[in-house]
């Protein structure tokens, strides 16, 4: 029970990424929100482990474990999908490659971490995939009439986005299954800090306005999404396999279409109402207990 409640939370804490993605695009260049941010919650967890008398890693090898794993979770995969975004990749195309992730996790689970994946959880891959084609199948209509000119280098980037979330799950599984996700989390922030904020200074401005939206958005990013998504997404890869945790991630782009409709007053298509429907069904087979 606790575990589908952990589930059922980590989806729609992680859906609301997207929105405040969008609200922070007027306010802040992306790569600077997500150092920001990076830094923020490095502190923010610091602090909660301090406080809790956690227990912090002991040797070299696992804080590189926890610095790895950080770059690859929040480092290269949020700066990669924020900046690919920023620069013109629809939405559409976005949200499968997002639908691969899920795919490529229980693919490379099975090769990498020996985990078993019964024929019914294959078909629930599968239909959650198909899912995501449906619900996204409008915008990616529209992609295949206008063509990827002019983007199909941020288009490699948000494939690469992708891959390193992919491996940095079962990077995570293999590497991180003890010690106090509170503790480990300071180390992962500062390795998604060490390759964000670079970029940042490179590619960017660096303007973050500090208006009170910019303030809530950071705020929002770092409490609700570093520190309670993030936390109940590392809990739900240690307490199962990862091929679960990363089917969750199908109920993202129909669940952020219901939020941008209901906040932003964006039109909900048919396809996307129907898509969300197989999609729920292809994550309820992924996760039901055999």
């Amino acid at each position: 029970m606790l575990d589908r409640l952990a589930a059922a939370i980590f989806v729609f804490l992680w859906s609301t990424g997207w929105i405040v993605a969008k609200v922070a695009a007027a306010h802040a260049d992306p790569l600077t929100f997500l150092a920001i941010r990076h830094a923020l919650a490095a502190s923010a967890f610091a602090l909660v482990a301090l406080a809790c008398g956690a227990a912090w890693p002991r040797t070299g090898r696992e804080l590189l474990h926890a610095f790895i794993s950080g770059i690859l979770l929040h480092g290269l995969y949020l700066a990669g999908l924020w900046w690919a975004i920023g620069q013109g990749v629809p939405a559409g195309l976005s949200g499968i490659i997002a639908g691969l992730q899920p795919l490529l996790t229980g693919l490379f689970a099975l090769l990498l971490l020996k985990e078993r994946l019964g024929r019914v959880q294959m078909i629930g891959l599968a239909i959650g995939f198909a899912g995501i084609l449906i619900a996204v199948s409008p915008q990616f209509a529209d992609l295949a009439r206008t063509g990827t000119g002019g983007i199909a280098f941020p288009v490699l980037i948000n494939l690469v986005a992708m891959l390193s979330v992919t491996l940095g799950t079962l990077y995570q599984k293999r590497f991180l299954a003890e010690g106090d996700l509170r503790s480990i989390a300071v180390f992962q922030y500062l390795g998604a800090l060490a390759v964000t904020l670079p970029m940042a200074m490179h590619l960017e401005e660096m303007r973050f306005d500090a208006t009170l939206p910019a303030i809530a958005a950071m705020a929002w990013s770092v409490i609700g999404l570093s520190m309670g998504a993030v936390g109940l997404l590392y809990y739900l890869i240690r307490r199962g396999q990862v091929s679960r945790a990363a089917s969750l991630i199908y109920m993202m782009p129909p669940l952020v279409a219901v939020e941008a409709t209901l906040i932003f007053g964006e039109a909900l298509s048919a396809p996307m109402v129907i898509g969300t429907g197989i999609v729920v069904a292809g994550v309820y087979l992924v996760n039901r207990k055999r």
